[in-house]
């Protein structure tokens, strides 16, 4: 009987995402505060080389992650995504936590979003009052979710855009700054390249420090494992997708650091300012001479927070529903609207995306770091995951007798893919705030700061493992029934 709702359900989300949709939408994931404010602080402590190594390596660990996610993906497309091959693949407790894990991951990644847009705000309205700012983008990200997964699909395309463009004309502009073909002064060159300790300042600690800023940031790739349940011929678009989304972003990253770190010396104090109104790249088109250049990028990271919280509730609120459906959280959960959408998962995981409310009350910055430190974690456990999980199904495919050349799309380099990603992964999470542990005592409130997605991911896990006594799933036993 729950086969049969399983399958009325899944043909109840509409297939209206078509292969330009999810490429942007990973764009648009990935392309958002990380690069616009963190690449600042990343460049400042680490100087322009530590920045450079740290975000390449996230880079490259994301490339065989996004390999490994999109050949599960092509094979089984399932708005579940991880969460699903995490059940059939691994352990149905695994599963459960890493729905659970992930759906929190971009519920808080909302609010985080929706704080630094309160502050974003008052750069133009220094008086005005957070509740209103929060009150009117979780209104416009509500309306985007709620029309159709096709609506969703085309607002995030265009959000998307702006972010790309923005980031491609950055680019240009800052490499005719530095070889001095534009802003009318003497060619820049390379020197801030090696000003002071650059281009590494402080060591392997302190590119080791920045590479969870560098994760934070290209968090939301996976989104490419949610929208296949939503894509018009998964099989073909999703490979497509995968092999588009890391290039672009992997030189959008790579080139706009290179850039900022070529244009303002690291040890320029405005990098580590506090001030969301202060971006490298605010700084940057200053020094062009744009005359309202702040305003302009102030716009633009605008547009990329709504993003990051459009598609961090459009992510959320599938994996919310995919739960439901496998019996993995409350019925209700489970319900569609006419157009197919999942519209109490999408006002549940609101409601979280609500404590950014907070922010107003306790101190704009305080709430925003203890979000952003507690979806950070959730983020990479969610990677580890999919690196697990692909891990044992290609071990199952081949145990089960499957000629893996049928695969729709293969990972290039399994297993070494995976493993190579799960072992990163472990160092940045157990390395995550070493500091803490450095020194004559501990420091228990950084500890509790930077480790308590752990504790969260092992209490999910091991709950219900404990009460439902689940089990590693057998290879030869795992499901890989594709619909």
């Amino acid at each position: 009987m729950n086969d049969t709702n399983n399958k009325k359900q899944e043909q109840g989300l509409k297939r209206g995402l078509k292969s330009r949709h999810i490429t942007m939408i990973s764009l648009g994931g990935t392309i958002g505060t990380g690069l616009f404010l963190a690449s600042g602080a990343s460049i400042a402590q680490a100087g322009p080389g530590g920045a450079l190594v740290a975000y390449a390596l996230i880079g490259i660990m994301v490339y065989f992650l996004m390999t490994s996610l999109g050949e599960m993906a092509a094979y089984m497309p399932t708005s579940g995504s991880f969460s699903t091959y995490a059940t059939k693949f691994v352990d149905p407790a695994f599963g459960f936590a890493m729905g659970w894990n992930y759906w929190y991951n971009w519920a808080i990644t909302i609010a985080a979003e929706i704080s630094a847009v309160t502050l974003i705000m008052k750069y133009w309205f220094p008086n005005s009052s957070s509740v209103l700012w929060t009150v009117l983008f979780i209104v416009v990200i509500l309306t985007f979710n709620l029309l159709s997964v096709r609506a969703y699909g085309e607002s995030e395309y265009w959000f998307a855009m702006i972010k790309v463009a923005t980031v491609i004309v950055f680019i240009i502009v800052s490499f005719l700054m530095i070889f001095g073909i534009l802003s009318g002064h003497d060619r820049i060159g390379f020197e801030n390249f090696f000003v002071g300790d650059a281009p590494f300042n402080g060591g392997f600690l302190t590119i080791f420090g920045i590479f969870l800023a560098a994760g934070f940031s290209f968090q939301g790739t996976e989104l490419l494992g949610i929208t296949a349940g939503e894509t018009d011929d998964p099989k073909r678009n999703i490979p497509k997708a995968v092999r588009s989304v890391f290039w672009r972003i992997l030189l959008f990253y790579i080139l706009a650091i290179l850039a900022i770190g070529l244009l303002i010396p690291y040890t320029d104090s405005r990098l580590l300012s506090e001030d969301i109104a202060v971006s490298p790249f605010t700084i940057v088109f200053d020094k062009l001479g744009v005359a309202f250049a702040a305003s302009v990028m102030n716009a633009i990271i605008l547009t990329a927070m709504l993003s990051a919280g459009n598609s961090g509730l459009y992510a959320s609120s599938r994996m919310l529903w995919q739960l439901a459906v496998d019996g993995k959280a409350p019925k209700i959960f489970a319900k569609l609207s006419k157009r197919g959408i999942p519209v109490y998962a999408l006002l549940a995981t609101l409601a979280v995306g609500c404590l950014a409310f907070l922010s107003s009350f306790f101190g704009d910055g305080l709430v925003y770091m203890w979000l952003l430190n507690a979806s950070g974690l959730s983020g990479f456990i969610a990677w580890i995951g999919i690196a697990i999980s692909h891990y044992r199904f290609r071990k199952a495919y081949v145990a089960q007798g499957l000629d893996i050349s049928q695969l729709p799309y293969k990972a290039p380099l399994a297993p070494f893919g995976s493993l190579f990603a799960f072992v990163v992964c472990m160092i940045v999470i157990i390395g995550q705030n070493y500091t803490a542990f450095i020194g004559d005592s501990i420091d228990w409130y950084g500890v509790a700061v930077s480790y308590i997605g752990i504790p969260l991911f092992l209490a999910l896990w091991l709950g219900y493992k404990i009460k439902y006594k689940t089990k590693i799933v057998p290879l030869e036993e795992c499901d890989l029934e594709h619909h």
